[in-house]
């Protein structure tokens, strides 16, 4: 078979630890072999984004912009245990919250269903979808630590000098403090990214956050939702026979529990970040979800949803064998592979997108899949493979859909 060509690059970010183990030997095994690979390379490994002062993470988003999809490798977020043991020059912030912030994108994650693997919640039925705002909040704070007494105030000095206070709070004693922010064009860019993705995928769209306590910050999000959706999307909604819901996020949470399925759940930043975990754990895997960047700019950036499984790592240092679930990462690559062959309109990249991801399915219910999928499985009789071998079964049911 002559190697499926492609004429634009993907812009290609490297990772950490496990994964970064992972992303070569998938690049080996399921894409060289038969795709004239063309990337944009940037390493966003922890030691090279020290040594550039993290310029490399500004830098592969900006190429992001110029190519207009991305794949990206589990990264790194360091904490003081993490600035230690890679002598960093400081604390560096998520990758992933940079590259969000500059592209102000929504991240959208949903499980990757296959039989055998079957969800902790019985009723449901179909993939939940979290649709996740991908700037501001708590991942671009400013924080303080309050040592002893005194006044904290939240000042706002508008451009002519005019000054807007109000008392946080009287410390009688130490604390702590932060401030976060968010901006009306970045809601807006979410809920257009949320509306249309609706839209394009033919599901509900359900909406939360706290506004009955946060009566500014949240009630924002709430409004600007519902007003670009009546002003924007309501016809075509009803024309496709999906629906808008908005809810406080408590009794979202109560509802999806009983819920089948089927629908996109969008969240603020910290709640998507926390409630895609707690979905996707409950699928399956953290290693079963799909994650994609979408930008209202026409940008789109795919990664795996999960960390660089720093215990697998370590044990691989060690010569130990690991048996690390490197679905979610093949998936990020089919799936900035799907995306540059639609832009490009090359239909054999997505066709060969589709069997790539089909080869993975058909792997893991014939019974072979790595162990962190043998301990959940219905299959009576898994066969565990290492991580190696995992990707290498893949390979020859990929094979054979392509010969």
């Amino acid at each position: 078979m002559e190697k499926i060509k492609m004429t634009t690059p993907l812009v290609e970010m490297d990772g950490d630890e496990m994964t970064r183990i992972l992303w070569k030997i998938i690049k080996e095994e399921l894409l060289y072999p038969f795709v004239e690979l063309k990337t944009e390379y940037y390493d966003l490994g922890l030691e090279y984004r020290n040594e550039t002062n993290d310029a490399v993470t500004v830098d592969a988003a900006n190429a992001v912009k110029k190519y207009g999809v991305g794949v990206k490798c589990a990264t790194i977020t360091p904490n003081a245990a993490r600035m230690e043991e890679y002598h960093l020059k400081e604390m560096y912030k998520s990758p992933n919250g940079t590259i969000r912030s500059m592209l102000d994108g929504t991240v959208f994650r949903t499980p990757i269903i296959v039989k055998g693997i079957e969800p902790c919640v019985k009723n449901w039925k179909k993939p939940i979808t979290l649709a996740r705002h991908a700037y501001g909040d708590v991942y671009k704070n400013t924080e303080m630590r309050i040592s002893g007494p005194g006044k904290a105030e939240l000042v706002f000095t508008a451009k002519d000098g005019t000054k807007t206070r109000q008392t946080i709070h009287e410390f009688q004693g130490a604390g702590v403090l932060q401030g976060m922010h968010n901006l009306d064009e970045s809601i807006e860019s979410f809920a257009r990214c949320c509306f249309s993705y609706a839209l394009d995928t033919c599901q509900d769209l359900w909406f939360a956050t706290k506004d009955t306590i946060s009566k500014q910050y949240d009630h924002t999000f709430k409004d600007i939702f519902q007003e670009i959706f009546d002003a924007e999307y309501k016809e075509a909604f009803e024309k496709a026979g999906i629906t808008y819901f908005y809810t406080l996020i408590d009794d979202a949470v109560a509802r999806v529990m009983k819920a089948e399925g089927g629908f996109i759940w969008a969240c603020k930043n910290y709640d998507g970040d926390v409630m895609s975990d707690m979905v996707s754990s409950a699928f399956g895997s953290l290693a079963m979800m799909t994650s994609v960047l979408v930008s209202p700019k026409g940008y789109f950036e795919y990664e795996a949803a999960h960390g660089t499984v720093q215990r697998h790592y370590y044990k691989h240092l060690k010569g130990e064998e690991t048996s690390t679930n490197s679905v979610a990462t093949i998936f990020a690559w089919s799936g900035a592979l799907r995306k540059r062959g639609e832009l490009d309109k090359n239909p054999e990249l997505q066709s060969f997108a589709d069997k790539l991801e089909a080869s993975v399915v058909e792997v893991i219910e014939g019974g072979k899949m790595t162990k962190d999928l043998a301990l959940i499985t219905t299959n009576p009789n898994p066969v565990v493979l290492n991580s190696q071998d995992f990707i290498c079964e893949i390979r020859k049911a990929l094979e054979a859909k392509l010969y």
